[in-house]
């Protein structure tokens, strides 16, 4: 058995529930880490640098992009985000399975550049109970909801990319699916091949 850690990644559209999915997740399986992303844009009054967010200047994050030490990134509103390499790579190494919550551009790229990355995609019972969820939020504008939905279409439209869809019913529910994902992409042949070549040493005469 290999005793490497799997790369998952969650994408969905907004109101999907993602982040309360990996939070509960991730507080419930210590074998579990959770990718940190960085970005070039302000910290918030809450946030602090290597919790919620890397918080790197516009020449740090290129740097970095220069150097290949980005996972996936991409620019929304001026601003970089995305997956530092070097981390993930050690829990990896370390046998920690290595949970991402990104968008599709970014699961595309860790795709291409981790071929054995599981792709999750997270999607509601219905699009109105979506739009319900992010109307409950109440902070964003008439012309800010309406351009969430035009992208939710979009995204919902990459989910032929992904390798597992994943109805988001309850939070409970989710958590058992992924579990059975977690557990099964384990038993990969590709994963345990070493213990069935070890077995078959066992077997020679």
């Amino acid at each position: 058995m290999s005793n490497k850690g799997r790369l998952f990644v969650l994408s969905g559209p907004s109101g999907t529930g993602k982040s309360t999915v990996v939070q509960r997740l991730v507080e419930s399986h210590e074998h579990i880490r959770l990718s940190i992303s960085a970005t070039t844009r302000a910290p918030r009054d809450y946030e602090t640098h290597g919790q919620e967010y890397f918080f790197l200047t516009k020449e740090e994050f290129e740097g970095r992009i220069e150097r290949g030490e980005m996972l996936e990134y991409a620019c929304y509103n001026g601003n970089f985000y995305g997956t530092p390499l070097d981390k993930v790579e050690q829990w990896l190494e370390e046998g920690f399975d290595v949970m991402l919550e990104i968008e599709v551009q970014g699961a595309r790229q860790v795709k291409a550049r981790m071929p054995n990355a599981i792709l999750m995609f997270l999607v509601p019972p219905s699009m109105a109970e979506a739009e319900q969820r992010l109307k409950g939020r109440n902070s964003e504008s008439d012309e800010t909801f309406r351009a969430r939905i035009e992208v939710s279409r979009d995204e919902l439209a990459q989910a032929q990319y992904y390798d597992y869809v994943i109805v988001n019913t309850t939070v409970e529910d989710t958590i058992c699916d992924i579990e059975t994902i977690l557990r099964a992409e384990h038993l990969r042949y590709s994963n345990m091949e070493d213990f069935v070549q070890a077995l078959l040493q066992e077997m020679r005469p």
